[in-house]
């Protein structure tokens, strides 16, 4: 997990993917906001259409690559959960702090992915790393 959480930690603009309510692919910058209790945490707003497309269907991924040209591709189920805790956490980001202001702000939503798998890989012909969170 040390690896994934690194990589996401260094290339802070990441790009979610849903199936939209539409029945359509949907992408999305986002950005990770920590690891705790062993669990890779993100955080929307539940107004967005991002977190209406995740309530009908919880089956994301997350792809992000580096200047180095590696890239991680990471997926799972997104569970939502009113932890107090990763959102206090979430409030160190000062993109965060300054959309949502306190960790009890009723439209700040956290979720963690549930059964993650995470793919490392760049072009240098060696194998990809594969790791289950």
């Amino acid at each position: 997990m040390h690896d994934v959480v690194t990589f996401l930690k260094e290339n802070p603009v990441q790009y979610l993917a849903t199936v939209g309510r539409d029945g359509k692919a949907k992408c999305r910058p986002f950005m990770f906001c920590c690891e705790y209790d062993g669990k890779l945490w993100f955080s929307t707003n539940n107004t967005k259409n991002v977190y209406k497309d995740m309530q009908d269907n919880p089956y994301i991924e997350i792809s992000v690559s580096s200047p180095a040209f590696a890239w991680l591709r990471l997926s799972g189920k997104a569970i939502f959960e009113n932890n107090m805790a990763v959102k206090e956490e979430c409030m160190g980001n000062p993109i965060i702090k300054g959309q949502y202001q306190t960790a009890d702000n009723p439209i700040f939503v956290v979720f963690y992915l549930e059964n993650a798998h995470a793919v490392l890989a760049d072009f240098s012909g060696n194998p990809s790393k594969e790791y289950t969170i």
